[in-house]
This record gives C-alpha cells, structure tokens and sequence, in this order.
C-alpha cells in the first residue's frame, strides 16, 4: 500500500531574495486539482514565495504551457498539476507517458520543475494522493520545483568550458 511506507522528506528550501512560480493546472478532474493547487500554494507561500496560475484543458497541454511561459514570462520554476485516472481505452498511457516526457524534456533544458500530474487507476487513489491532509501531492510537486530553484540559484551562472568556444579577440 503506498500511504504506508515511511519517506525521507528533505527540509524546506530557504531563499534570500523573492521567488515565483507559475502553477499550470488541468483542472479534467475538479476537485482533485482544487486540492493538488491548495497543497501546492501553501508550500509556495511556506517557502515565501508568490505564484501564478494557468488553468489548461488537460494533461497533455501542460508541458507546452509551461513552455510558452518560459520564453515569454520571468519565473523562477513551474508546478504542473492534474490529474489521469485510467479509462477504457489505451488513450490513459498516452496521456501519461506524453506529458511526463514533455514536462522532463523541459526539465532538462534547465527549467526548474515539480510535477504533481497524478497517474491513478481509480478517483480513490487520486483523492488521497491530491488530499493535502493526506499524500498531498500537490505540495510536494512544489517542495520538488522549490528545491530545484534553490540548486539553480546555488549554481548560479557557473558553466564548464566545453566543446569549441570562440575567442572574442579572434573576431577583430
């Protein structure tokens, strides 16, 4: 049963200037999302941060949301939120499998990232799982985005040099 099993939760990141995060949500299933964007707003504002919400028609339009606000907003990380509970047809594995890659592709392109697009076989697994009192995955797709922007800002602009980088002196 996975409410039983003890998990290792790592303690709340601390920032020293602002931060925001843009939420993406696909609210298919109401009242899940309703409660995945409460566990995931009170993480945010625990951590002092502002946040943002979109609303997309489902799962598979969050990855590209995120996307857009990316080249064309300034925000520090995204939470992706919804929900997909396994139907009749192969159209659930789709879904699944589509938005988590274009949500990972994303990630490693740089982008800080918590994914709480819940994957269940039934409405019980998901209303426990979105339940903030509960599994509360909402919030810890932020502690996951949160966590990510704290690494990001810890590295700040470092690069290694690698491959070919032309000098600026060689350009005259």
């Amino acid at each position: 049963m996975a409410g039983s099993e003890n998990h290792h939760t790592l303690e709340r990141p601390k920032f020293e200037t602002p931060l925001k995060l843009l939420v993406v949500r696909a609210p298919y299933y109401k009242d899940i999302a309703d409660n995945l964007l409460t566990g995931a707003s009170q993480e945010i504002e625990a951590a002092g941060g502002k946040w943002d919400l979109v609303d997309v028609p489902g799962a598979l339009e969050v990855p590209t949301a995120i996307g857009i606000a990316e080249r064309m907003k300034e925000y520090d990380g995204y939470v992706a939120l919804g929900c997909v509970i396994r139907g009749e047809t192969t159209h659930y594995e789709t879904v699944c499998n589509d938005s988590s890659r274009g949500i990972t592709l994303l990630g490693l392109q740089g982008l800080c990232i918590g994914n709480g697009i819940l994957t269940v076989e039934n409405l019980q697994q998901a209303q426990v799982r979105a339940d903030p009192k509960d599994q509360n995955k909402g919030g810890g797709a932020a502690a996951a985005a949160l966590h990510l922007i704290a690494l990001a800002r810890q590295w700040g602009n470092e690069r290694k040099g690698v491959g070919f980088t032309a000098g600026l002196d060689t350009l005259k």
